[in-house]
């Protein structure tokens, strides 16, 4: 498979529309059970806030996967991300309702590199607080 987004359509500083991500609870029992990372702070409300949370907070690389999901789903290859890498700068609260927290990722295209492979800068915000920083892809394209 290779991704679907050919290098010749793309521009530096195109932007990659948002895409929001609803985050509940359940995805984060789920991906602890996934991940093995069984930290109460991600489950346990009352654990959370007594080590001085908010609330129950995404595991940062359930966040992470959210931010990667964007960049394959719009490669359309997840073969396609050569690179990727972040810093954590702010938590995702997930609250025990039915909403939970959304999560909200964009992109830009901040570098065309030779081998029609791109740089993707990337946004990842939840409400107001930009809970990713220095978030970028390299994305090999067709």
């Amino acid at each position: 498979m290779t991704a679907t987004v050919k290098y010749d359509d793309v521009e530096v500083g195109q932007e990659i529309p948002a895409v929001d991500y609803n985050v509940r609870r359940l995805n984060l029992v789920m991906y602890a059970g996934a991940s093995g990372d069984y930290n109460q702070i991600h489950w346990n409300e009352r654990f959370a806030k007594m080590v001085a949370l908010p609330d129950v907070i995404a595991h940062g690389m359930y966040t992470m996967a959210q931010a990667g999901r964007f960049v394959t789903d719009w490669a359309g290859d997840p073969g396609a991300v050569v690179d990727f890498g972040v810093r954590f700068s702010s938590m995702v609260v997930v609250p025990d309702d039915d909403q939970g927290a959304t999560l909200s990722v964009s992109g830009v295209v901040e570098e065309k590199l030779e081998d029609k492979r791109v740089v993707i800068q990337l946004t990842a915000k939840a409400g107001d607080a930009r809970v990713l920083s220095k978030a970028r892809a390299v994305v090999q394209l067709s």
